[in-house]
């Protein structure tokens, strides 16, 4: 099988649980470093399939790279080849696909709850609770692309994922392991502004074991499906 390509943005938004995942099911992979200044490849020849991980930064922003990541899902798109986006590599696929991304009406920040949304595309959910509690980190969201299926949603975030084809885009983060939240919190929070939809640093910790158990289920699930379309 020809390697999946994943295309990290800032150094601790890694693939973390994903990399467990593609290590245990035996699929190879490359990563294309952003925060090293390597480039994205202007081919999709030579991959299996293509994941984008989150990052800080706005999809709007004036960066050149952004545009040549958009343009390498576009050919991924057309190609029909698996694509996984989280956060940032979400909206990367939505803004490609054609739709807008945008302020969300609040920061939405920690562990809160995500519901499925009832469609026959059954396969992303199967055997997932009607609501998760799932890890969040974002202040912007993607609109719904044209022909773009919802799966997940939230109470602050209208649209947490769609599915389309092989693309799965994603605007919570399920690929958290513990040390990632750890890292994340220890980064970010002299910017962090607690409401009821920012988490102070202590509620992201609390419990964290449990949740990050829960998390890596939903995890197996939506990512094992994703996997079978590389086959």
């Amino acid at each position: 099988m020809e390697p999946v390509l994943i295309i990290r943005h800032v150094a601790h938004e890694g693939p973390g649980y994903l990399q467990v995942i593609l290590d245990r099911e035996n699929i190879p992979f490359s990563m294309i470093c952003i925060d090293k200044g390597e480039l994205i490849p202007n081919t999709i020849k030579g991959i299996s399939g293509l994941v984008l991980m989150g990052g800080p930064m706005s999809i709007n922003d004036p960066l050149g790279w952004i545009n040549d990541e958009v343009q390498l899902v576009k050919q991924a798109l057309a190609s029909q080849l698996p694509i996984l986006g989280h956060c940032l590599g979400g909206q990367m696929i939505a803004k490609a696909m054609g739709a807008k991304v945008r302020a969300n009406p609040v920061s939405e920040i920690g562990w809160h709850v995500t519901r499925t949304v009832p469609h026959p595309e059954t396969q992303w959910l199967r055997e997932i609770n009607e609501e998760n509690l799932l890890f969040h980190w974002h202040s912007e969201t993607f609109e719904l692309p044209e022909g773009a299926v919802p799966i997940l949603t939230s109470r602050y975030c209208e649209h947490q994922g769609f599915v389309c084809g092989k693309t799965l885009a994603l605007q919570c983060h399920i690929e958290m392991t513990a040390d990632m939240v750890s890292t994340w919190c220890e980064l970010n929070q002299e910017s962090l502004h607690p409401s009821d939809s920012v988490q102070t640093v202590d509620e992201m910790q609390d419990g964290l074991d449990e949740k990050i158990n829960h998390l890596n289920q939903v995890a197996d699930i939506m990512y094992l499906v994703w996997i079978k379309g590389l086959k």
